[in-house]
C-alpha cells in the first residue's frame, strides 16, 4: 500500500467519525472548531501525496472543500458523510490500481 492510499483510509476513517450525527458536531464544537483546521491539513498532505503518487485527487479536494465549509451544522454533516465515502472508494480504487 502507498502512503497516499494509507492517508486517504486514515482521513476516511475521520471523516466518518465526524459525519455521526449529534457525537460528530459535538466534537467540532468542543474542539473550537480546530478540528476542521486539523482535518484541512491532513486532507492537503493526502492531496500532495496523491499528485506525487499518481493516485486519484478528488477526494481529497472534496475534504479540503468540506474542512471549509462544515461550520455550517446540516451542510457539515452531509460533506463530512459524501467525503468519507469518496475517501473510502478512493483508497479500494487506489488499492486495486496498484496491485
Amino acid at each position: 500500500m502507498n502512503f497516499s492510499t494509507g492517508m486517504k483510509w486514515i482521513t476516511g476513517i475521520a471523516e466518518g467519525f465526524l459525519a455521526i450525527p449529534i457525537i460528530g458536531g459535538a466534537f467540532v464544537i468542543s474542539s473550537g472548531y480546530s478540528a476542521l483546521g486539523v482535518m484541512f491539513v491532513l486532507h492537503a498532505i493526502t492531496l500532495l501525496l496523491s499528485i506525487r503518487e499518481r493516485q486519484g485527487r478528488f477526494a481529497s479536494i472534496l475534504g479540503l472543500v468540506t474542512s471549509v465549509v462544515s461550520f455550517v451544522p446540516l451542510i457539515g454533516w452531509l460533506f463530512h458523510l459524501l467525503t468519507a465515502g469518496a475517501l473510502f472508494i478512493s483508497a479500494i480504487m487506489s488499492k486495486r490500481s496498484s496491485a
